[in-house]
């Protein structure tokens, strides 16, 4: 009979142990979504804090010395309320390069506008210098050259849609232009912070400007005769 009464109370402990986990899992839940009204903006600005807290503490310390509990002390939330938004440091060291990269580019990714949006992706990186030298040395510098590929792949890819007025040139084509000039783009970035990004990066954009004046028209033509048989 002892013996029936300790198991019974063994899991009766276990249920509400359980049952509280549950509540908690929902009400973190119930926080991020109720926290992303109105029209979801609450979940945006949890994220932005998150990223605020792992810069602010990235002049402090190395990535590899941080951990979730330093970021969400610094922040003021729980643990609970990061993992529902990332699963690790990482994935919101993530976030966070794809997010500045969007913030700096904005709408500057037309022909008359690709140069001050390169100038803005180059002061970003610039603004959170700590952060990207961490990721270089921590996540590795194949990640950070990934981001920047993607970043400035989109920017050059608007560049030729736009300059590509007939259809003369394939989709194919035009993503081969696009990842043709993007690798001159990301190795001077790169060799740029590889410096310690002490060069002046204004100068860097002027000369890509100079050399790249007319190429990317130049080269849509090219295929646009090649296709034609000229």
């Amino acid at each position: 009979m002892l013996s029936f009464c300790l198991k019974f109370y063994e899991n009766v402990l276990k249920y509400n142990q359980t049952e509280l986990r549950d509540t908690n899992r929902s009400h973190c839940r119930y926080y991020a979504s109720e926290s992303n009204t109105p029209e979801g903006k609450m979940s945006e600005v949890t994220k932005r804090a998150l990223e605020q807290s792992l810069k602010n503490l990235l002049l402090k310390k190395p990535l590899t010395k941080i951990t979730i509990n330093d970021i969400t002390e610094d922040c003021g939330i729980n643990r609970m309320t990061f993992y529902y938004h990332f699963k690790d440091i990482y994935e919101l060291v993530e976030w966070v390069c794809v997010e500045d990269g969007k913030k700096a580019l904005q709408d500057k990714k037309t022909y008359d506008t690709w140069q001050e949006g390169l100038n803005q992706v180059f002061e970003a990186v610039l603004e959170n210098k700590p952060f990207i030298m961490n990721v270089c040395r921590v996540v590795s510098r194949q990640k950070l050259e990934s981001y920047l590929n993607k970043l400035t792949y989109q920017l050059i890819a608007d560049v030729v849609e736009e300059k590509c007025t007939h259809e003369d040139v394939t989709e194919e084509e035009k993503r081969f232009i696009a990842e043709f000039y993007k690798y001159g783009f990301v190795g001077l970035m790169l060799d740029w912070i590889d410096r310690g990004m002490k060069d002046d990066y204004k100068i860097i954009v002027k000369l890509m400007g100079i050399t790249l004046r007319g190429n990317i028209t130049n080269s849509i033509r090219n295929f646009e005769n090649s296709n034609k048989g000229n």
